[in-house]
């Protein structure tokens, strides 16, 4: 699935400020039927590294409430949550009732930077991807909407993005020893990502070479996954127009 979207050519995206202008008043108006109904989601965002995840995570998000929705990115785990299992650190950051939780990168690090890496037994590897599916089925049985995400970007594309981190100084702190080092195991982690892939199902992958493309494309699955929620909301229309007209009166 990774490998082949890599070598999959994205469609030019006509009017793109246009379509993610109404995409995030959609976006506006799934928060509301969210908090209004109490229902909860889980957007989880993987892919290689400047693949534009956080950028994208910047569109998604721009003009909700952040009341009810937080970006939670993922590092390193601490030494402290090295000496846990890998999956409870995730925990504090699910979804209060109304709410949603966007994660920049997620449990699956286990099964990608850990396992090409080799920081973990391969026997513990083995098992996380059944208790990842395990975790997302009882997110889900609990009434949970879980949407995963992964961006794709080109080893050439990636490359010229590299560059452009190094040589604009406003970007510099995006780039870092470790996305050197990853790119030397480039055929490693796409390998990775395809077993993933395979192996934990429901992906959306999405070629990310055409930053429009992408940033259009996130909206669109996101509010796609969501459109239950929204639809199944009965705004109150006259109690609105009681604080309307209580608000004219004052």
């Amino acid at each position: 699935m990774i490998t082949k979207a890599l070598k999959k050519k994205s469609k030019p995206i006509k009017k793109a400020k246009e379509q993610l202008a109404e995409l995030r008043t959609v976006m506006q108006l799934t928060q509301q039927a969210m908090w209004a109904q109490r229902k909860r989601a889980v957007i989880v965002f993987e892919g290689f590294d400047a693949a534009g995840k956080g950028t994208c995570i910047r569109h998604l998000t721009e003009g909700l409430d952040p009341r009810s929705m937080k970006v939670v990115p993922i590092g390193a785990p601490t030494i402290q949550q090295k000496g846990q299992h890998y999956l409870q650190r995730f925990w504090k950051d699910l979804p209060d009732a109304g709410c949603t939780t966007v994660f920049d990168r997620s449990w699956y690090g286990r099964v990608l930077v850990e396992k090409v890496e080799k920081l973990a037994p391969a026997s513990r590897l083995e098992a996380a991807y059944k208790e990842i599916n395990l975790l997302e089925k009882m997110l889900e049985d609990d009434g949970v909407v879980v949407i995963k995400i992964f961006l794709v970007v080109t080893k050439a594309e990636q490359l010229k993005r590299f560059k452009a981190r190094i040589e604009e100084p406003g970007k510099n702190w995006k780039i870092t020893e470790e996305d050197v080092r990853n790119r030397k195991r480039w055929n490693d982690y796409v390998k990775a990502a395809d077993t993933l892939a395979k192996r934990c199902p429901g992906w959306t992958v999405i070629p990310s070479d055409d930053k429009d493309y992408a940033r259009v494309k996130v909206l669109e699955t996101v509010t796609d996954g969501l459109k239950d929620i929204r639809k199944s909301f009965k705004p109150d229309t006259k109690q609105v127009a009681k604080l309307v007209k209580a608000l004219l009166k004052s």
